[in-house]
């Protein structure tokens, strides 16, 4: 339940690093089979929007939970928070249309798609170095554009970035939008000197956003543990801070951001509330 059923991995094409695929698996193929299997095991499905949930009653260990799907109010006696995170888009007219054919938030996901191309990516954190200099593992060549004169990331990764030959740096720098649409592929951008105001298009052939996630944490907080950031806090394994609510994937992982790492949570997440259900003599 979730306002991204199948999470990124729905948005994005071929994914080349989940186990058992060894030619690669399309996204939403991925997901529909994990759909499938689940069901096959007695998994029913519910499609809605959670907006709202009512935890408090674990204060003093009384259950069923309460959640909130579309205006009706559920029950559960446990719950498994997977709502993973979004990650930050820049608004650009055609950003969204060009999504999984040029434009990417991962670049450990998608950069063995540009093995000698032209890449740019868009940040100026400790995300956007690192993300840079993983790039030039495949890219011809990779530039990194920020918006200000300054970058937020740290000393020693900018410096990283800086001393690698492959890097290229636009400061001051707007994106204004990403071509094009009708190729149905990223053959360009078009950017702005923040301080002249010179408009210039740039040919590139892959485009990475590195400007962070936001986790869909909404409908928890002031609920459960929630870092500065909003991602859940771990309390060991997949336990947050009230006893039977777990979490899975992205909400609280900020580190990895991978399908197999977020399956494998996911798994334990099922565990842990397969036995906190046993416990509770059910």
């Amino acid at each position: 339940m979730g306002h991204e059923p199948g999470g990124q991995l729905s948005i994005t094409t071929e994914v080349e690093n989940f186990p058992g695929f060894p030619e690669g698996v399309m996204g939403p193929d991925l997901v529909e089979n994990i759909k499938k299997q689940a069901e096959r095991f007695g998994a029913e499905y519910m499609w809605g929007t959670v907006q709202e949930a009512d935890l408090a009653a674990a204060a003093n260990e009384k259950r069923p939970f309460r959640v909130n799907i579309d205006g009706e109010w559920h029950e559960t006696r446990t719950l498994i928070i997977a709502t993973g995170a979004s990650a930050r888009w820049l608004g650009l007219p055609n950003e969204q249309k060009l999504i999984g054919h040029g434009v990417s938030s991962c670049a450990t996901c998608d950069g063995a798609f540009y093995r000698e191309k032209k890449i740019m990516v868009i940040g100026g954190g400790d995300s956007a170095m690192e993300e840079a200099n993983f790039l030039t593992r495949f890219g011809s060549e990779v530039t990194l554009v920020h918006r200000r004169d300054q970058f937020r990331a740290s000393k020693i990764m900018l410096e990283r970035a800086r001393s690698n030959p492959k890097i290229k740096f636009l400061l001051n720098t707007v994106v204004e939008d990403v071509y094009d649409v009708e190729k149905k592929l990223v053959t360009g951008v078009r950017l702005r000197d923040a301080s002249t105001g010179r408009v210039w298009d740039q040919e590139v052939d892959g485009f990475f956003l590195a400007i962070g996630h936001i986790p869909n944490t909404k409908p928890f907080v002031g609920q459960i543990d929630l870092d500065t950031d909003g991602y859940i806090v771990s309390h060991g394994g997949a336990r947050t801070n009230i006893q039977g609510v777990f979490h899975a994937g992205d909400v609280q992982d900020r580190v990895y951001r991978q399908a197999i790492t977020a399956a494998g949570m996911g798994c334990m997440a099922a565990i842990e509330a397969e036995r906190f259900l046993e416990a509770e003599g059910h």
